[in-house]
């Protein structure tokens, strides 16, 4: 993709405004990862309104905009009734693609409560076809220029092309844990009956639990402070959308540890179809233990790490 890069994100956008509802939190009390991602694609309506496709998202558009693959780097907590508000800008683009910048920003302190990077297809909206984008969105997009603020940039998750190895042949094999498993409803999908995005990472989350409990203990036994209230956070996310489920399809999702150093545990899902075992997604995520009455990081002693590095699945990977 052509690089559109300026020195500064002048040419971002507002795309959405609003809050945090109680309901939106998780049990750590701060805002579910699936509010972060449903949050970008209400903003991606936004952003293609200004790319000249106003009608990207309605249920008679001719084409539409799909997700290829998320960054999501979370770096500042969202709790109730937090104002915030989302800009989006063009980074590159490419023939039928795009990568664009989505910020999502403590309304009163200017703080960045999650930048998203996310890979985007002009398809055509029944079948997702690729097709070029039209000299208009080109001309529009070099005004939309934008550029990742340095502290915003991914950390400890690549950018760099992969090729997925998720399977449900490779998750037998590598004995990952089912960690979700179920059926989409049309309330789950969007206007074109395909899954909404932020249900692969919501997903997730409503399972992690059963992985998390894997390591918890071990990071909390040998931590100096023992605290008694402890929870994780994600720090990182890269997600893989590999097919697009349909309402009435059916998915599990399998689970492993792939790695650990004294801050983090990096952790691999695979969303896969039952049916013929083919993935419709895979993510990878960098992942904390939180003291949730300090609200800090609790440090993966030597010990603990040597634990869970017990329960690394060899070879896990996107």
């Amino acid at each position: 993709m052509t690089q559109l890069n300026g020195n500064s994100p002048d040419g971002a956008i507002e795309v959405w405004r609003g809050g945090v509802n109680t309901w939106e939190l998780d049990d750590m009390g701060h805002m579910n990862v699936r509010f972060y991602v449903a949050r970008a694609a209400e903003g991606l309506v936004g952003l293609a309104a200004a790319l000249g496709l106003p009608d990207a998202y309605r249920p008679t558009a001719s084409s539409t905009l799909m997700i290829r693959e998320q960054h999501i780097r979370f770096m500042r907590e969202a709790r109730a009734r937090a104002p915030l508000h989302m800009t989006a800008g063009v980074l590159e683009l490419g023939e039928s693609e795009a990568r664009v910048l989505q910020l999502l920003i403590h309304s009163n302190t200017g703080e960045i409560a999650a930048a998203i990077q996310t890979v985007l297809a002009h398809v055509t909206a029944a079948d997702g076809r690729p097709f070029p984008w039209s000299g208009r969105t080109r001309d529009l997009a070099g005004g939309l220029k934008t550029a990742t603020p340095a502290h915003a940039a991914p950390r400890s998750l690549t950018l760099a092309p992969v090729e997925s190895v998720a399977s449900l042949e490779a998750a037998e094999r590598m004995g990952l844990i089912r960690l979700a498993a179920g059926a989409f409803s049309d309330q789950e999908c969007d206007v074109f009956g395909r899954m909404r995005p932020e249900q692969f990472i919501g997903r997730v989350s409503d399972g992690i639990p059963r992985l998390a409990s894997a390591f918890r203990e071990s990071v909390v036994e040998a931590s100096a402070d023992k605290p008694a209230n402890v929870g994780g956070a994600v720090l990182e996310y890269r997600i893989l959308h590999l097919a697009w489920p349909r309402v009435g399809d059916r998915f599990e999702v399998r689970s492993g540890v792939a790695g650990v150093d004294q801050r983090a545990q990096r952790m691999v899902h695979w969303m896969l179809d039952p049916q013929t075992g083919r993935a419709w997604g895979s993510s990878e995520a960098v992942a904390i233990s939180l003291d949730l009455d300090a609200r800090k990081i609790i440090t993966i002693t030597d010990e603990a790490q040597a634990v869970i590095r017990r329960r690394i699945t060899p070879g896990l990977a996107l």
